[in-house]
């Protein structure tokens, strides 16, 4: 996320992430970790700030091109917090 928000030239200031895995029976009916939740709170500065829709974006791409979502086999949902603009 962060090299790809740097890329389109917005400033990070802050990226913190509350993740939550599910630990469930599989198809096999063996215990796994199933589904996995980010909620990440982002804090961006400057002159260009990013709506939802490419924060969206961002999270997107980020999650496409990330070797962890991958190569695990459980579902990654991103659920983004507002953007906290900086003080």
């Amino acid at each position: 996320f962060l090299a790809i928000a740097a890329k389109k030239r917005f400033t990070v200031d802050g990226y913190q992430d509350a993740a939550t895995g599910y630990l469930e029976k599989n198809e096999a009916g063996k215990f796994a970790i199933t589904r996995i939740e980010l909620r990440p709170t982002i804090t961006f500065s400057g002159d260009r700030q990013p709506d939802a829709e490419a924060i969206a974006a961002i999270h997107d791409k980020a999650h496409e091109h990330c070797f962890i979502a991958n190569s695990i086999m459980a579902e990654v949902t991103v659920l983004p917090h507002p953007p906290v603009p900086s003080a």
